[in-house]
């Protein structure tokens, strides 16, 4: 089965969210710009960019829905921290055995629904085995390899596989471990019914998503009683918002209009980490690009600094592993900007004149693919930019394969199987790189995983299979009496629990 694609769903968000190396901020962590008591009546407002088509995240992929929902509204048995490491949740203990095949989760006392109903070990029996049974659930493919789900008494639930699989644990921390009541009745595209620390209150499509702490929750207590979560895809738009007192958050910061908010009217801006990965698909499966000195040539051919400076701010990398993951290496040195070496390469693959055609979802702007044209002129190489809608993205592109090269924004953690998947878009396939990716889902040990990992991210990268041309990162500008707002990958999740408001 294909894997699920996150590329779009912070698509918008993602034009701006990369580091800002000209800003100072929290590096790390959460804000604590607050030196006020906390005022726990107060409401938090907060801009975002992107909205969700609807809520019903059983069912919608997206960034957009995550960022929200997860944690907040709903849980899992197990979440993830900030910086991707698994933390349990409405489970308070889970053990594996040595094997690797049998998963055991003790289940929190005192937890209900926001109908009020009990949490049972019936509903995560329930909700597991849905969405091993049901394609269209969210997180379907990431059971595959679920032999069983079964409760062990009142308190504990039992998963069993047929293989073991190092991403598992991890997968439970998206949608596809999310706990919903067994047979609830409730319209999830407009509505919710989950555990977490905050209820939805309010949706006003097209503007906002208001929530109020959850009073009756079985955890520690949200810090502020509601939040406003205000959707403004307009980058200028936002920043105005922010100025003008209209939020207390502002998600990411353009990096060309940061500077407006950096001190302004009390706030301050953070940078954060992400496991965004700008990525230059090649077409490995169409000629010249199917020719690994065509492809190397292309790499050769980028000023990667250029580029991050062209865009406002950045960091570069060179695998397809970011630094959030499991098997992250430095890969700079598979790969250096040199346009001579560029060109002797073209001649030696007979692709001298090269005309290509860059697909990109327009929304992305113009700054990467101008900078791409530029740098590959200097090469021999012709390049056409063809900015089309999504949808047509995901048609041409994703789905028929019918394009050159082309440019999103990769956006899923642990995302690194498909460049171990021959039948993804990117038609990139090396039996080598499928066996090491296979035996580091296999292993038990993580950092045996972990090293099987760096060894085919290097072979991808030293194949050329595509071009990462940066790993983005959040700006977030926040005012002086938020502590605690996250700093890291707020752009997939926003613990909003933990925040308060000083008065």
């Amino acid at each position: 089965m294909r894997r699920r694609i996150t590329l779009a769903a912070a698509a918008l968000v993602t034009t701006s969210a990369l580091l800002l190396t000209a800003c100072s901020g929290s590096p790390a962590g959460e804000t604590t710009t607050s030196t006020g008591p906390a005022d726990s009546s107060a409401t938090l407002r907060v801009g975002l960019v992107l909205e969700p088509s609807n809520l019903d995240i059983r069912h919608t992929s997206g960034a957009a829905l995550e960022q929200v929902l997860i944690g907040n509204v709903y849980e899992g048995l197990v979440s993830r921290s900030q910086d991707n490491e698994v933390e349990n949740a409405l489970a308070t203990d889970h053990t594996v055995s040595d094997d690797g095949l049998t998963y055991t989760f003790t289940l929190a006392q005192g937890v209900a629904f926001h109908s009020g109903d009990p949490l049972t070990v019936d509903d995560v029996v329930s909700s597991f085995t849905q969405v091993k049974d049901d394609e269209t659930i969210i997180g379907h493919a990431d059971f595959a390899n679920v032999a069983s789900i079964a409760a062990d008494g009142a308190d504990k639930v039992v998963v069993t596989l047929t293989t073991p699989d190092q991403n598992f644990l991890f997968n439970l921390t998206g949608p596809a471990g999310l706990v919903v009541k067994a047979g609830d009745t409730t319209d999830l595209k407009t509505a919710e019914n989950g555990t977490g620390p905050f209820t939805l209150t309010r949706w006003n499509q097209g503007d906002s998503l208001e929530l109020a702490r959850n009073d009756a929750y079985w955890g520690e207590p949200a810090g502020v009683a509601s939040v406003v979560l205000q959707y403004i895809p307009d980058f200028t738009a936002g920043v105005n918002a922010a100025l003008d007192g209209s939020l207390d958050v502002l998600t990411a910061v353009d990096p060309t209009l940061a500077p407006q908010l950096d001190g302004a009217q009390g706030f301050s801006l953070t940078t954060g980490k992400t496991t965004d990965k700008a990525t230059l698909a090649f077409n490995n499966k169409k000629a010249p690009l199917d020719d690994k000195r065509v492809r190397e040539a292309l790499r050769l051919a980028i000023n990667h600094d250029d580029l991050v400076t062209a865009v406002g701010a950045g960091q570069t990398m060179y695998g397809p592993i970011p630094e959030l993951d499991p098997g992250y290496e430095d890969l700079s040195s598979t790969i250096s900007y040199d346009p001579e070496r560029a060109k002797e390469l073209l001649k030696e693959a007979g692709a001298e004149n090269l005309e290509l055609t860059l697909t990109i979802p327009s929304f992305y702007g113009t700054t990467v693919p101008q900078v791409l044209v530029s740098d590959f002129e200097a090469v021999g190489v012709d390049l056409t930019v063809d900015a089309v809608e999504f949808s047509t993205w995901l048609q041409d592109v994703y789905t028929n394969r019918d394009y050159d090269l082309s440019f999103v924004l990769h956006v899923e953690p642990r995302d690194f199987g498909n460049f171990a998947n021959p039948d993804y878009y990117f038609g990139y396939d090396n039996p080598d790189v499928q066996k090491l990716y296979q035996e580091a889902l296999a292993t038990v040990d993580p950092d045996e995983s972990a090293d099987l990992l760096k060894q085919a991210a290097k072979i991808v990268s030293e194949d050329s299979a595509a071009d990462w041309l940066y790993n983005g990162a959040t700006i977030t500008a926040v005012q002086s009496t938020v502590s605690g707002f996250p700093v890291d990958s707020i752009n997939s999740r926003i613990d909003l629990a933990g925040v308060t408001v000083s008065k």
